[in-house]
């Protein structure tokens, strides 16, 4: 296969690399997020960044790799916020509640990512799926020390937990227009802001050190 060679940028300027990618990657995020993988169209996204579709298949590939990056970028960002997170120092109950809070805050300011990871795209999502997960590693931690110092009564396996804390951000933006159709309130509502962040930690704690029978 033939190299493909970089194109002259549109007008003759020389236009830095990190800044154009990082604009397509910008206007791809909001095209994916609004059209979904198979409406989103690569065409449209050139026009949006004044660029050419040759100039993001010379950065990206093509359309599918161009998704992947996007979704890779998006999930840097959550990433990163877990993993500047310090709860070591906290005890297992306010780690644990800490680390909810941190997905609730990341999917309520950043809704393109909820639209983002309701898109199945196989091959994006295996790629993604080897680059690991830092809220995971640091809740096996938290529950195994909540486990060993007894304060934590459930045997939860991370993974479990991590799906049920996202499951609660998740919908809350995600459903919102249609729940709030069929239920009459806004789940977006900032006047409940605050009262969901609580339940959401209070509901998960809970969970964790109830008192249980033994079977």
């Amino acid at each position: 296969m033939s190299s493909v060679e970089e194109p002259v940028p549109p007008g003759g300027r020389v236009r830095d690399a990190a800044r154009t990618k990082a604009e397509i990657l910008d206007v791809a995020t909001q095209e994916f997020a609004r059209a979904g993988y198979d409406g989103a169209r690569v065409d449209e996204i050139a026009a949006r960044t004044r660029t050419t579709k040759r100039m993001i298949y010379y950065y990206f590939g093509g359309k599918e790799q161009l998704f992947t990056a996007v979704l890779e970028r998006a999930y840097g960002v959550i990433r990163d916020a877990e993993q500047r997170l310090d709860v070591e120092h906290l005890d297992p109950v306010a780690a644990i509640r800490r680390l909810a809070e941190l997905t609730f805050d990341h999917h309520e300011r950043h809704p393109d990512f909820i639209r983002l990871v309701g898109i199945e795209h196989v091959a994006a999502f295996e790629r993604l799926g080897r680059t690991g997960s830092p809220a995971l590693d640091a809740i096996r931690r938290v529950l195994a020390a909540g486990q060993e110092s007894g304060l934590f009564t459930a045997d939860v396996d991370a993974v479990d937990l991590h799906a049920v804390i996202s499951s609660f951000c998740f919908f809350r933006v995600a459903g919102r227009h249609t729940f709030g159709a069929l239920s009459g309130r806004d789940l977006g509502d900032p006047a409940q802001r605050e009262r969901h962040r609580a339940m959401l930690g209070d509901m998960v704690i809970a969970y964790l050190t109830a008192e249980r029978t033994a079977g």
